[in-house]
């Protein structure tokens, strides 16, 4: 018969393999203490609300984990075989610890629902707002709209191509501090205001989402899904669209920043004079600059053109045109481009049916007349021809 030592030892060596596994997980831990994995904090309300729930759950989870893994271990190190334990064959159900073992989850859901269910609709309760922001999602890209104050405009990546590279070329320069999250025209609200986002979507659904405002909703083509938010310090907070919405769906961030109702004051001042909407329109010429009258030179609208190409065209299509075939085809030497006009102004309007290309009709007439300027005269294309925003206007349905 075995003796008792060999298997003592055995044991010891078990237990003391485990420790260094369990070192072994600890270690990395340990390591990347400093590495921050929370959610932000929050900076209103909601987001203070969904803040204080995650960590209850979390503590709650933590709690469940730590008893039944302690009881667990117990049990495997004081009935262990080399201690003499023996397995019980007549052991039965108990219709006692089944009650018990059913009765403590009922209660731990009921405590993490009650909670829950408080927080999510407080999250739906839109009403008595003190303000109201349109928000309709674009591939990719956002518009805003502000009803009261008769302001539309819309926001974009600004991070610089030459950051981020273009398809199988390397960044040309070095990765700025808000690489990717940065926008040329961002949404702004005064502090401790009730905001209220009416949001939907032109084309696929996307998902307006800023974490420390407590805020994720999705944008769906055809409905209107409404949201609110209260920024309770003044800041910029920003975030990214939450579904995966296309190609470029990593370069669709969102910037929020929250002013002193003073300093919003002065900011829709001098925004209805760059994106008035009162009418309805959307401003004719890029933000900030007033709206020419009559022909524009060619030079002057290439110049114009490739900063809209750069905004909504490139990431497809590339800096040199060559586009990314089959799916985004070549703008240089593309016979649309070097064509008629009405042609690429019908594909530009109206967009490509079964492919990639969405409509932009959205742009103002002077931005699509320019940017099809900068693509008949760049690259191999060499029109010599001037495309103007009275062409434009003629061809809107």
């Amino acid at each position: 018969m075995m003796s008792m030592k060999p298997l003592k030892a055995v044991g010891s060596k078990w237990w003391a393999a485990m420790l260094i596994g369990v070192a072994g997980l600890i270690a990395p831990t340990l390591a990347l203490a400093s590495y921050d994995v929370n959610i932000p904090p929050p900076a209103s309300p909601i987001s203070a609300q969904i803040y204080g729930l995650h960590m209850y759950i979390l503590y709650v989870c933590l709690a469940i984990f730590v008893i039944v893994f302690s009881l667990m271990f117990y049990s495997i190190f004081k009935f262990r075989k080399s201690k003499g334990a023996k397995p019980d064959v007549n052991f039965h159900e108990s219709t006692l610890i089944e009650i018990i073992w059913t009765a403590i989850p009922f209660l731990i859901l009921i405590a993490m629902a009650v909670p829950a269910t408080k927080t999510v609709l407080d999250m739906k309760d839109t009403s008595s707002p003190d303000m109201t922001v349109k928000v309709t999602a674009y591939q990719w890209g956002w518009r805003y709209d502000y009803a009261a104050e008769g302001i539309g405009f819309y926001s974009n990546l600004s991070t610089p191509w030459s950051q981020i590279g273009m398809p199988g070329e390397k960044a040309t320069e070095e990765k700025g501090k808000d690489y990717l999250l940065e926008v040329d025209n961002p949404m702004v609200v005064p502090v401790n205001k009730r905001v209220r986002l009416l949001v939907t979507s032109n084309d696929v659904i996307h998902g307006w989402y800023v974490p420390q405002l407590g805020v994720n909703q999705y944008g769906i083509p055809g409905f209107i899904k409404d949201v609110w938010f209260k920024a309770d310090r003044v800041g910029t907070f920003k975030g990214q669209c939450s579904q995966i919405c296309g190609k470029l769906h990593g370069y669709m961030p969102i910037t929020v920043i929250v002013k002193s109702e003073e300093d919003y004051a002065k900011w829709v001042e001098e925004a209805g004079k760059k994106w008035s909407n009162k009418a309805g329109a959307v401003a004719a010429a890029p933000a900030g600059e007033p709206e020419p009258e009559g022909p524009l030179a060619l030079a002057d609208l290439k110049a114009r053109g490739e900063k809209v190409y750069a905004t909504n065209c490139v990431a497809c299509h590339q800096a040199n045109g060559k586009g990314m075939p089959p799916a985004f085809p070549a703008l240089s030497g593309s016979k649309i481009v070097t064509g008629p006009v009405d042609a690429q102004i019908n594909i530009l309007l109206n967009g490509k049916p079964g492919t990639a290309m969405a409509s932009f009709a959205r742009l103002s007439d002077l931005e699509l007349a320019a940017v099809m300027t900068y693509t008949k005269n760049s690259w191999d294309n060499n029109v010599g021809k001037a495309v103007q925003a009275s062409d434009v206007k003629a061809k809107r349905k």
